[in-house]
């Protein structure tokens, strides 16, 4: 993925991104464990103080196991995608065992239930991370929404909307990378009193960090920050924040 430096004003993200604190580590986000070898050039990289950085990577291998079980339908190594997963599956029993026992069978589907902190852990972290990164923006309070889910259990119109590029209607933070990003595009307008009309808008539209792997979207606007997330075509996630005058 392309590479952008970050215009903004320094002072804004100072320390770790995740608590606050002093960031003496780095971390990638996303996380390598949620891609693919060989990984994308340029990861967005974060500061990050060391018990964050550290505090992710078991809930992180757990998000993975769960996904690559999902999507296979089982915990068999034999049957998963993903090598370094199966691989994760026989080194730990116990893993595969927990995962294992989450399974259900839901309208003659196997499905697994998820441990909802966990995945939620994962999550926000890697939320406020791309609002950090892309948008300059310190995310370390709770959010006002969080949801997260399967793509395909959205209905189409929603999946549409959630898909979408993001118009944007205020500019956030100048000199962000999220700003640099942008591209104008011209539209025709319709309208019953002044028939058409040609107009630019800016248009924000996904990160592709690597193909069918992991994609995102950051939004600073008059909403909020919103930050949409895609993992293996199949996980999904909305976070956003609010801003207050």
């Amino acid at each position: 993925m392309d590479q952008l430096l970050n215009l903004a004003d320094d002072r804004l993200i100072n320390g770790c991104i995740y608590c606050g604190g002093s960031a003496d580590t780095r971390d990638h986000v996303p996380s390598r464990i949620l891609l693919e070898p060989p990984y994308p050039e340029n990861l967005p990289v974060v500061g990050a103080c060391k018990t964050c950085n550290q505090g992710f990577s078991k809930d992180e291998q757990y998000l993975v196991c769960l996904l690559e079980a999902a999507l296979a339908g089982s915990t068999d190594p034999g049957e998963i995608r993903r090598a370094s997963v199966a691989r994760a599956m026989k080194r730990s029993p116990a893993l595969r065992a927990r995962i294992e026992s989450a399974k259900t069978t839901w309208h003659n589907r196997t499905v697994f239930i998820p441990e909802e902190d966990r995945i939620k852990n994962v999550m926000l972290k890697l939320a406020r991370g791309h609002a950090a990164f892309e948008l300059s923006q310190p995310c370390t309070q709770e959010p006002d929404h969080y949801w997260c889910g399967a793509l395909e259990t959205l209905p189409e119109e929603q999946r549409e909307g959630f898909d979408a590029v993001h118009i944007q209607q205020l500019f956030g933070e100048i000199g962000s990378r999220n700003i640099q990003r942008m591209y104008a595009v011209e539209v025709t307008l319709q309208s019953e009193s002044d028939g058409q009309k040609k107009v630019q808008v800016m248009v924000n539209d996904w990160v592709e960090v690597q193909e069918s792997s992991y994609r995102y979207l950051a939004i600073d606007d008059i909403n909020g920050i919103i930050i949409r997330i895609v993992i293996s075509d199949y996980l999904a996630c909305e976070v956003a924040w609010k801003i207050y005058a």
